[in-house]
């Protein structure tokens, strides 16, 4: 039983490359055409293939449906905190969990620094879109033609020198980050705060999240931070890992 449930479950990905004829799907799994016949109409009996005109076999529209199903009832909140709370443990720096929503950056979760000295930052609340490395990921990740027409709606205050001061450098800015795959905000916000910030993934590559460490300067310099971007990146990795299904949950032993 469980060699024909791995088999039919090796269909799936052959035909997420595109329709295969009945030759192809048994010269894939090894087996007779008779064997690969009877687990591809198991599968069209429960819309997981789809038989065409010319006797391909496609993904089925109750497979498309699943996952789509199965991704909007993912929380990346819930997958992500208690990874946030472990980081919060390691460092002991503020740490962040934003998304991208209708054109705004919002954080869905926080840890609390163990310093005295804390973020007026609130679960909820928009981040400064033009300058918080939260967003720089979320919005880097953005399709060209998107990033260009948000960037020239933006406004850009100049909160410290250090703030992106228009469109042209603030889409040079998400080029970078694109390309390197983390961002920070050194001073770009608060004169005295610096925050660095890596990217999570969804199964299909995109930014679903972002996550970053915060402190000001009186607690540790900037060039400490940039020490923890390491951590950061394999913390942001492994929330990436567990919410695409990539990564199995670990489950507790007694």
């Amino acid at each position: 039983m469980s060699q024909t449930v791995d088999r039919a479950l090796s269909i799936l990905p052959l035909l997420a490359e595109g329709p295969a004829d009945l030759g192809q799907v048994a010269d894939r799994l090894g087996v007779h055409k008779s064997t690969a016949l009877r687990l591809l109409r198991t599968l069209h009996e429960h819309g997981m293939v789809y038989r065409q005109s010319d006797q391909r076999y496609r993904l089925g529209a109750r497979l498309i449906a699943l996952a789509q199903e199965a991704m909007e009832n993912l929380d990346i909140r819930e997958i992500a905190h208690p990874h946030l709370v472990r980081l919060n443990e390691q460092c002991g720096h503020t740490v962040h969990l934003a998304v991208y929503e209708e054109e705004e950056v919002l954080y869905i979760d926080k840890v609390e620094s163990r310093y005295p000295v804390r973020m007026y930052s609130r679960i909820g609340k928009p981040v400064a879109i033009t300058v918080a490395a939260v967003a720089k990921l979320l919005l880097a990740d953005l399709h060209e033609s998107e990033r260009r027409t948000l960037a020239d709606k933006l406004e850009y205050p100049m909160y410290t020198s250090r703030s992106t001061p228009n469109a042209p450098a603030f889409l040079k800015e998400l080029d970078r980050v694109r390309e390197q795959g983390w961002a920070t905000d050194l001073g770009g916000h608060e004169e005295s705060i610096n925050c660095v910030a890596a990217p999570i993934r969804g199964a299909d590559g995109r930014v679903v999240a972002a996550m970053s460490v915060s402190a000001p300067n009186v607690v540790v310099t900037a060039d400490e931070l940039l020490t923890l971007l390491p951590l950061v990146r394999r913390t942001a990795d492994t929330v990436s890992g567990e919410y695409s299904g990539r990564t199995p949950v670990k489950e507790a032993t007694s």
